[in-house]
């Protein structure tokens, strides 16, 4: 026999399938990215027009839409259990008292007032609630007397919520004694309240019970005597899972049926619950519906797993007024987006159009387009409205243009509504354009302007204007770029090492200081991340790197309040062993900003250059060039916007890379210093930081800007090197103090001299 399903959702226990109010497994085939993924790369969102008990049956890469996993099983009904008692109890105990006894941790003072009723005694409970409620109420006494029953079951019925990848054993309910009880009481009740209430009690009883047929039976017998409310589908619910453990499946998978049809808050139940085993299966079930309404809803579900067109064909011919259809449009729209694979960083817009179109189904485009040409369904608009998407993502703009104008006035006047129609309009006007000019540009920047700087601002809940936003910026780029536009095509889609050409970034700077920029100009410059000051610190770090200290002074003057960012650490320190974080840690007289840190660096260059205080002069700007590498102290100076962050050289870029690592600056520094030194300790420090220097290049060559797999570079253990600096401080400079402290604080050094 030919499988029915790929079993898309249904790794899972049977336990689930028979318990349906137990507990949900992890299925294995759920991502979560997937479902964020659907809800970001549409345009088409479901809430708009689909009824809430169906959403989590939207279009998902997850078990269910928006929840993951379906946690409800205990308090589904919670809200609806307590409001029907309240009215029951109307005048003889408040709703707060009632949600307590039913929802709350009420079991043991249920107990003891059982014990109070049957034994005629006081006890700490009766006592309690007496000052509260007349205990000899009849209603009242009807209610805790069920109580006392419904809640022995519950022990069984109410699970931990969990998810896991381990099974669960079901949990089975033998207390034949009670089972005894609540069917003397449900046979004996004159109340048609209680009596209901009792028949679902036995219902549930016999589910949980070792001995399914008794539930089955009794189902049977009585279904056609008990109100057809939410008490009864719950109780179908569970005569479907027991004909299910009975491997009935045609049986199960029809009564199912019903119950997603009739009963909307148990849809996720029963979509998940349904499951045809074989083909056979299947075609029983159909065989068992009685009406086209009850093979509609069969379909309905169907379509949840396989073949939504399908589906939504065959319901439309049997039942075109059904409301299933209008969640499996959604589906089979969301779908459709889901073909569409833009590339527009290698493909031109045109080249994109063709790939999509190549994409699309024609057929879903003939089926809608069908449907919606009949008027016939539960919302008419909804189906216009979702030609008229199709129509764009097939090319049809034309087409669309007359869709959306006439659906606009049969819309539901709801806020969501009618901005799913307003973004469905602009997607269709962009996907007009094919060169930008001025005219152009006029048909879509209101919708720009209310896209990218309005609609964050609003907060509609579940509307899906996120994809709208990063394709639009993309769709556009690209046809900047073909008309040779960098700038607007920058601003809309930034790529990385646009700043490092000097030509784009002095483009940029031109554009940034325009103060006529037009309406177009405006809204890309309004969602562009980067500001003149970022640009301008940008150039400061880079003409800091090549030593070109006045023109960094001149950029950092025109950061803003970035120029008066303090360091971490002192960045004119020269440490022996490099620790950015004991740095930052440690005790600072004084904190230097970045603007203090580029003029005193200009300071004592100029007194280099005057022959003055030489050593210390140099020693305190070699400091202060090392310390802005990736190896100093203050990282922070070349971090930014536009260079970027991180803890590793290998996050940067390689043009940010090589100059963030480069220690030849300061390595001629500790020379000049080491030149004018006139002290052994001065010229043993000097040497000694000049072999940091040395060890950093090593670095820089092996691990930074080498070709080997990275992992086996870091797993070689050639990392141990004797550079020229160590040997001149061991021959040369092993009787000074500094010697002595270099010895002590690295011990990198330190396992070099004592060598074998």
């Amino acid at each position: 026999m030919r499988k029915l399903f790929l079993n898309k959702l249904f790794l899972v226990s049977s336990a689930f399938l028979l318990f349906v109010y137990g507990i949900i497994y992890a299925c294995g085939g759920g991502d979560w990215f997937e479902d964020w993924y659907y809800g970001y790369n549409s345009n088409f969102t479901p809430e708009a027009f689909v009824d809430k008990s169906y959403s989590p049956l939207f279009l998902s890469g997850e078990v269910f839409y928006g929840i993951g996993f379906d946690d409800e099983h205990n308090s589904r009904f919670n809200t609806e259990i307590t409001a029907d008692w309240e009215v029951y109890l109307k005048g003889s105990m408040n709703a707060e008292t009632v949600s307590y006894f039913l929802i709350g941790k009420s079991a043991n003072e249920v107990e003891e007032l059982n014990d109070y009723y049957h034994f005629k005694k006081e006890n700490a409970s009766s006592k309690k609630w007496s000052q509260v409620i007349n205990l000899k109420n009849k209603k009242v006494k009807e209610f805790l007397g069920f109580l006392y029953l419904a809640k022995y079951v519950e022990i069984t019925s109410v699970a931990e919520e969990y998810w896991g990848y381990d099974r669960v054993e079901a949990k089975v309910f033998s207390d034949w004694e009670i089972i005894a009880g609540i069917e003397k009481a449900y046979k004996s009740s004159s109340d048609s309240f209680m009596k209901n209430r009792y028949w679902f009690q036995l219902m549930k009883a016999y589910f949980y019970s070792n001995d399914k047929q008794k539930g089955i039976d009794f189902f049977e017998k009585t279904a056609d005597k008990v109100p057809k409310n939410t008490l009864y589908y719950r109780a179908l619910g569970y005569s479907a899972g027991l004909h299910y453990a009975k491997k009935n499946y045609a049986v199960s998978n029809y009564l199912y049926s019903q119950v997603f049809d009739k009963c909307p808050p148990m849809r996720v139940v029963a979509a998940y619950s349904f499951h045809p085993q074989e083909e056979a299966d299947w075609n029983q079930s159909l065989a068992m519906a009685k009406t086209n309404q009850e093979k509609a809803a069969l379909w309905a579900i169907h379509g949840y797993y396989k073949d939504e067109a399908n589906a939504i064909a065959k319901i439309f011919d049997l039942d075109p007024s059904s409301e299933h259809l209008n969640y499996l449009l959604t589906r089979l729209i969301n779908g459709q987006e889901n073909k569409i694979n833009a590339n527009y960083k290698d493909k031109s817009v045109a080249e994109n159009k063709k790939s999509q179109l190549a994409n699309m189904d024609k057929s879903v485009l003939a089926l809608v387009a069908k449907i919606a040409a009949s008027n016939a369904t539960h919302e008419s608009y909804l189906w216009n409205i979702a030609l008229g998407y199709l129509q764009t993502l097939n090319g049809e703009y034309a087409k669309a243009d007359k869709t959306f104008d006439a659906v606009a006035p049969k819309l539901p006047k709801t806020e969501l509504a009618s901005n799913q129609l307003r973004l469905l309009r602009f997607v269709n006007n962009l996907n007009k354009i094919s060169v930008i000019n001025a005219t152009s540009e006029k048909t879509i920047l209101k919708d720009l302007d209310w896209l990218y700087n309005q609609l964050p601002k609003k907060n509609i809940e579940s509307f899906r204007y996120y994809n709208a936003t990063s394709w639009s910026k993309l769709y556009l780029a690209a046809l900047y770029k073909t008309q040779k536009n960098k700038v607007m095509a920058e601003l809309l889609v930034p790529t990385e090492g646009f700043y490092d050409a000097d030509k784009d970034l002095q483009v940029m700077k031109k554009f940034l200081s325009k103060s006529n920029k037009t309406e177009m100009e405006r809204i890309a410059n309004s969602v562009y991340n980067l500001k003149l000051k970022d640009i301008n610190a940008f150039q400061a770090t880079k003409a800091t790197f090549a030593n070109k200290i006045p023109e960094a002074i001149a950029f950092m003057q025109k950061t803003d309040s970035l120029q008066y960012l303090n360091f971490l650490g002192n960045p004119f320190n020269g440490n022996i062993k490099d620790c950015h974080d004991c740095e930052h840690a440690a005790y600072q007289k004084r904190k230097f900003s970045q603007i203090e840190f580029l003029k005193l660096i200009k300071e004592m260059q100029d007194k280099i250059a005057q022959n003055e205080d030489v050593y210390n002069n140099s020693l305190l700007v070699g400091n202060a060039f090392y310390n802005i590498t990736h190896f100093g102290n203050a990282r922070i100076f070349h971090e930014g916007s536009i260079t970027g962050f991180g803890s590793s050289p290998t996050y940067f870029r390689e043009p940010i890379k090589k100059m963030i690592v480069d220690c030849s600056l300061p390595k001629m520094y500790y020379q000049k210093a080491f030149e004018a030194a006139t002290t052994k300790e001065q010229k043993a420090k000097c040497v000694y930081l000049i072999a940091k220097c040395e060890r950093n290049e090593f670095y820089n060559n092996r691990y930074y800007f080498q070709n080997k797999n990275w992992w086996d570079v870091y797993g070689d253990k050639v990392n141990f090197l004797a550079w020229d600096g160590f040997k001149t401080l061991e021959k040369e400079y092993s009787d000074t103090k500094y010697y002595q402290d270099v010895i002590a604080e690295c011990g990198y050094f330190n396992t070099y001299v004592n060598r074998p």
